[in-house]
């Protein structure tokens, strides 16, 4: 796992200033502490700092092929490296090191710009081409790693974070359209970034700068092509299996100690029971919990522990806000309003004083259609055959009726959420429930002079309405599984793992967007996927036998701090420091009277407003610490 930067002056030709070079890679120092690496001739410029985790030896970088022509740095693990390896080995090419990169640089030489269709794994890598004066940046199908860039005057910047582009002097220019994204989303989808003109590489896509021209081309996207409905659920139950053990052993690849994140649900507990099966040693594992009920899951996770006999470490977490907020923003460089960053801190944070690296079990929602929101929308089929009349009149003046519950996940919240989503196309009513400031708010939120600077683009629908347009030959399930990857799991999961775990100089793998095992589920029949009205369906049964029954039919809570109570409690003053009015009148943009009111509801117990208010203070707080321009 490593931070790569670059610097490529197409445009104008001069050459790189190797201060500079230097700044942009050690700002990223985090991301690799066991070593550095720089390569400069003339207009060119790359660098990396590593985490050493695969051949500790000989695996530094810049790598390059025989004849000292094309060179690669790299952030990522390439899990078939051996078996490419030695398929490249058979056309005669010639390793010098035992490192996945290596495979990279004569992959490329083999196959060129198709050589990314040979990795399984995840990585984002740049590729310069001396002979040919020809840079390739490249991303992994899923997006797991990320890859910023940004062109200017003198021709292309790129980076595994913003804050290198950024040290390199960038312009500090607000996208206004990301900024309006961002309070639909409390994230900013791809391919945006809070700042005008920095881009990120789309998940399964390359970028080619070469000729005095830049293009990008897709090399993967995720198709679903469900088979017809000839086998039974045995075959696909056995055929998870066989993937998941492939998928897990594959991911074990490590010249390092490892270990997995436990939290206590499907997930996590599928990994750990497969990596049982595959190691000598107890797997190492690690949780972080809460004092709140709702929110813990320590007990689930120990149970777990104790039925695989692992190593298991826990903590609660405890926090000083005023000193720690600053450091979260600073690790997205952007406002991110997903407070499961928090946990994502914390246990990467206790795993990283015992190993290096870590499995998870992200990404099984979305493989396995495990949200709420992917059967809600077969609840909404019933609920509007209910009169209009009686929807209108009696159900929801009796919902909004219902008191606020602070605890996770609540039927208040689900309810009052669910009876105004339902009304809608189940599309948007997917967007609604998911949604943290919808349309109307935002018309409440921001004051007039930003509201009439609000571009078209803006509105929060649109990202997922550009997905949706791609698949709406599909039916329904699989059309939300295709949004969620490309939105949610893309810029809100990957992202907030990626930054939280690389804080901590932590490596996260995730085996459940495995490239063979998502290719084995997105050909999974519905009636198979999700046949009545739970989650995980086609998962829980291959694992019914094999994990703790309480665990394999457990309802989804998810990584969750309990930031409705912390609002009201530990992070009250910060709360009310950081969205005071004065401090809302300097930023100029925001309705000062609106968010005293959510403040004010929040603090009384009259509505939740969690995610409204801990989206205002990211933002808050990045603006005080980036100082964005605001044109």
């Amino acid at each position: 796992m490593c931070g790569i930067c670059g610097l490529y002056y197409f445009k104008s030709g001069r050459p790189v200033d190797e201060r500079q070079l230097v700044q942009m890679r050690d700002s990223l120092i985090h991301r690799g502490p066991d070593d550095a690496g720089t390569f400069i001739e003339g207009e060119i410029g790359l660098a990396m700092r590593r985490l050493s985790i695969i051949d500790l030896v000989t695996g530094s970088q810049p790598i390059w092929n025989e004849t000292q022509t094309i060179a690669v740095v790299y952030n990522g693990e390439i899990y078939n490296y051996k078996e490419l390896g030695q398929e490249l080995e058979n056309h005669g090419h010639i390793f010098h090191t035992r490192s996945d990169t290596e495979v990279i640089v004569h992959a490329y030489e083999q196959y060129g710009d198709e050589c990314v269709t040979h990795f399984q794994g995840m990585f984002a890598f740049a590729i310069w081409d001396g002979q040919h004066k020809r840079l390739l940046l490249a991303r992994d199908r899923f997006g797991i790693k990320p890859l910023f860039y940004a062109m200017d005057k003198d021709g292309l910047l790129f980076g595994s974070e913003i804050k290198s582009i950024l040290t390199a002097g960038f312009p500090r220019v607000l996208d206004t359209v990301a900024l309006d994204q961002f309070f639909s989303h409390y994230y900013v989808p791809t391919p945006r970034t809070m700042f005008n003109d920095i881009r990120r590489l789309m998940p399964g896509h390359v970028l080619v700068c070469e000729q005095g021209a830049v293009r990008e081309t897709e090399y993967w996207d995720l198709v679903y092509d469900p088979e017809p409905d000839g086998r039974n659920e045995s075959c696909y139950i056995e055929g998870l299996r066989e993937q998941l053990q492939r998928a897990v052993k594959r991911h074990l690849q490590s010249d390092v100690p490892l270990g997995a994140f436990l939290s206590g649900g499907l997930d996590s507990s599928t990994i750990i029971a497969t990596m049982n099966d595959l190691v000598s040693e107890p797997v190492h594992t690690f949780t972080v919990g809460f004092p709140q009920a709702s929110y813990d899951e320590r007990s689930e996770a120990r149970q777990v522990s104790n039925y695989f006999h692992t190593n298991h470490t826990e903590h609660v977490i405890e926090l000083d806000w005023a000193t720690f907020i600053p450091l979260l923003i600073s690790a997205f460089d952007e406002p991110f309003g997903d407070y499961a960053s928090i946990a994502s801190y914390a246990v990467s944070k206790l795993a990283r004083e015992y190993v290096k690296v870590v499995l998870s079990g992200d990404g099984g929602d979305e493989i396995f259609a495990g949200y709420p929101t992917h059967y809600a929308n077969r609840v909404a089929d019933l609920y509007r055959k209910v009169p209009a009349i009686v929807r209108k009149c009696l159900v929801k003046p009796l919902v909004e009726r219902l008191p606020t519950s602070m605890d996770r996940i609540s039927f208040d919240y689900m309810a009052k959420r669910f009876v105004v989503g339902a009304e809608l196309p189940f599309q948007q009513g997917h967007y609604y429930w998911k949604v943290v400031f919808s349309e109307t708010e935002k018309e409440l939120l921001y004051k007039p002079a930003f509201r009439a600077i609000r571009q078209e683009d803006g509105d929060g629908y649109s990202v997922f309405e550009r997905y949706l347009k791609k698949v709406t030959h599909l039916d329904p399930l699989s059309q939300l599984l295709y949004v969620d990857a490309r939105t949610f799991l893309l810029d809100d999961n990957l992202t907030r793992v990626d930054r939280s775990s690389m804080m901590n100089s932590l490596e996260v793998r995730v085996p459940l967007l495995d490239d063979e095992l998502v290719e084995f589920m997105r050909r999974v029949p519905v009636r198979i996927k999700q046949p009545g009205w739970g989650t995980k369906r086609l998962l829980r049964q291959a694992m019914k036998d094999i994990l703790p029954e309480n665990i394999v039919r457990g309802r989804k809570k998810g990584f969750t701090p309990p930031m409705p109570y912390w609002l009201r409690n530990e992070l009250k003053e910060f709360m009310l420091d950081t969205l005071s009015e004065h401090g809302l009148a300097q930023l100029g943009i925001l309705d000062e009277g609106y968010i005293t009111h959510l403040v004010d509801e929040h603090l009384r117990g009259h509505r939740d407003n969690n995610r409204q208010l801990w989206s205002l203070i990211t933002l808050m707080v990045w603006w005080e610490t980036y100082q964005p321009i605001l044109e």
